[in-house]
């Protein structure tokens, strides 16, 4: 069919936008337990700074461990069966979490939320707290293994609908939408938490996902099937096609096997990235609300024009799927060469996280300001982030046959969990610590001595990252069955 003189249709952006809205969602429902367990949650189980860390830990390794498996099931369902399902076991269990209560007090006997707040003696207040954390994780446990769908299927669904030079661009725009979620979380959840009780923020906010799925219905179907989708549109989605060499062209039909991922120094590459990164943005996402707390004194409700400014700062990350596209288009680069040269003009920016705590700890100097500070700086390493991951989720849609990109994705995402869990364990444990030893380090004391030291972590995790990614895959090397 001639396509020249046909008027292009846009429908991929509808599916970039469902992406978009899914993440969303996806990250709003991570989010309402790190908004509500300092000011509503811990108060009433006794949690310690080690009881959330544990629960945010556990959460991070069994989405490490769904993740293995995630984009295998969804390369299996395929796209669209496969993020019905994602989407739907993680709504139901962000909504579990608002049974927690009612099971802990069943347990331990008591028959109120507030008859476990003014609980007294250690031997109950302890069994509280345990009962309490591992409703908390069972919860989590659910949340974990739907969520873990999220980016296989997201991924999938791009290389699916975009050429390689737009991929990077249209991940960062649903990928944006992590950070849309963030943003609505901090100005609506502590509120709904404290007019109306921390488990109906559970259930709100869990009930999107079943909205969502009831569009995704009607609206997901392929390129090459989709009455949306015109002949000139299928053929700029498909324009890669036309640039392979003969004979390297891709047959749908051809599976690879699981363990053969592994045998690539791509999976590699692409996993060390995400093992070095994911840990840092989830530390941010789950212990900023808890940082402000304890170091600013600032509630759930105090700190949402700082988590909001935060939040809004990181959207800066689109630029990240520009980038790549600059490079490709105005300098003639290949897109990898393009997606990694841009990886490492992002990774110097989390740098900035070194100077986090030095500057909001000048209160005599600024007063109330200083809390801005660090609030500026984990915006700009949180743009950087999600710009970095715009880019190393695309580097798979790059290399991998379209029938392996969710497996691989999924073991990037596994990779990623396990630095999460890593980093969220070792957190907690290191500010009780802190806090009930004084530690010192450098210039710092106590609480704010254990944010430095993490800080100086995530400040250098890229930089290793992008090293050893390069290492790995010096240059462009397409994998075809």
């Amino acid at each position: 069919m001639n396509t020249q003189n046909e008027k292009m249709t846009n429908y991929r952006w509808v599916i970039c936008s469902m992406l978009f809205f899914a993440t969303t969602v996806n990250y709003m429902d991570r989010q309402v337990l790190s908004l509500t367990w300092k000011d509503f949650i811990a108060p009433e189980f006794h949690w310690t700074n080690a009881d959330y860390g544990n629960i945010t830990a556990t959460f991070s390794i069994i989405y490490a461990l769904a993740m293995l498996f995630a984009g295998k099931f969804v390369d299996w369902m395929d796209t669209k069966k496969g993020y019905l399902w994602s989407i739907g076991v993680w709504s139901f269990g962000a909504c579990l979490h608002a049974l927690c209560g009612i099971g802990t007090e069943w347990v331990v006997g008591l028959d109120s939320a507030e008859a476990l707040r003014i609980a007294e003696g250690a031997d109950l207040v302890a069994k509280i707290a345990s009962i309490s954390v591992t409703f908390f994780i069972i919860a989590r446990f659910v949340l974990a293994v739907g969520e873990a769908g999220n980016f296989p299927a997201a991924i999938k669904a791009t290389a699916e609908f975009f050429p390689k030079k737009d991929r990077a661009f249209a991940t960062s725009i649903f990928n944006a939408g992590a950070t849309v979620g963030a943003l609505a979380a901090p100005v609506s959840i502590p509120f709904i938490a404290a007019s109306f009780g921390w488990e109906l923020a559970f259930l709100i906010i869990g009930a999107l996902g079943f909205v969502w799925m009831g569009f995704w219905v009607f609206i997901y179907k392929k390129p090459e099937a989709h009455p949306r989708v015109n002949a000139s549109e299928l053929s700029y989605i498909r324009q890669d096609n036309d640039h392979e060499p003969a004979g390297t062209s891709e047959a749908p039909a051809k599976k690879m096997p699981f363990m053969q991922c592994f045998t690539y120094k791509q999976t590699w590459a692409f996993a060390f990235g995400k093992f070095m990164t994911d840990g840092v943005w989830w530390f941010f996402l789950f212990w900023t609300p808890a940082y402000l707390s304890s170091v600013y004194g600032l509630d759930s409700t105090q700190s949402a024009p700082q988590i909001f400014v935060l939040y809004l700062i990181t959207l800066l990350s689109i630029v990240g799927g520009w980038l790549p596209t600059y490079f490709v288009e105005k300098k003639g680069m290949h897109p990898y060469a393009g997606r990694m040269r841009s990886m490492l003009i992002f990774a110097f920016f989390p740098l900035l996280a070194l100077l986090a705590q030095p500057l909001g700890g000048m209160t005599e100097e600024f007063g109330a300001l200083a809390v801005w500070f660090p609030v500026v700086i984990i915006g700009i390493a949180g743009a950087a982030h999600q710009a970095w991951s715009a880019n190393i989720f695309s580097t798979v849609g790059d290399m991998f046959p379209r029938s392996a990109i969710a497996t691989v994705t999924g073991i990037g995402g596994m990779a990623g969990g396990v630095g999460a869990f890593v980093i969220n364990m070792s957190s907690g444990v290191l500010f009780d610590y802190a806090t009930n030893t004084q530690m010192q380090f450098m210039v710092f004391k106590g609480i704010e001595a254990g944010y430095f030291i993490i800080f100086s972590i995530c400040a250098v995790s890229y930089l290793i990252g992008w090293v050893v990614m390069k290492m790995l895959v010096p240059t462009y090397k397409k994998i075809n069955l």
